[in-house]
């Protein structure tokens, strides 16, 4: 019999939380919508960088712009800013690399560094000073602009994806 009541009491647990996250809803603090926006724009980022082919990383839809290699690594520069961000500044393994499995490394990397800088972000410290850029700014700036960068590259190789061929990873299933 106590089995029965313990599985009774495991189920009634499972559906308690289900439904508690169900009226969570989306994101209501500045610091979360924060961190959200930073793990879709990390996940396309990845995505794209992993399923554009290795021929097309040298390629740029006209003269005058960057590669898709070379926007892969100039991301993947962030490592800067989030490691000044995390206390101490370190550069990008992807600095002067231009295989498609160096990059995506180097990209990856950056974003590991990345997630210990969002991670630490609370309402609490938001507005707590760091080093990012050219001086002192609150910790919420630098990560937003962290985020806001990203979408603006991203959404460039999105031209270099659809040229190629390619959906990118945030229309698929579209």
């Amino acid at each position: 019999m106590n089995k029965k009541i313990a599985l009774a009491a495991m189920v009634a647990a499972v559906v308690g939380t289900i439904a508690l996250m169900a009226q969570a809803g989306p994101p209501t603090t500045p610091s979360a919508i924060l961190k959200g926006a930073y793990s879709r724009i990390k996940t396309n980022f990845v995505k794209a960088a992993e399923k554009m082919p290795e021929d097309a990383y040298g390629f740029k839809p006209a003269e005058g712009i960057e590669t898709f290699g070379q926007r892969v690594a100039h991301i993947a520069n962030q490592m800067g800013t989030c490691s000044a961000i995390n206390g101490a500044r370190k550069p990008s393994s992807a600095t002067g690399k231009t295989s498609k499995a160096d990059l995506v490394a180097g990209l990856k990397e950056s974003f590991d560094e990345c997630d210990k800088s969002f991670d630490a972000l609370t309402d609490a410290n938001a507005m707590e000073s760091v080093a990012a850029g050219r001086g002192q700014q609150p910790r919420i700036n630098a990560l937003y602009g962290i985020v806001v960068h990203a979408n603006e590259v991203y959404g460039a190789m999105g031209v270099y994806m659809r040229a190629k061929g390619l959906v990118p990873p945030s229309s698929e299933g579209r």
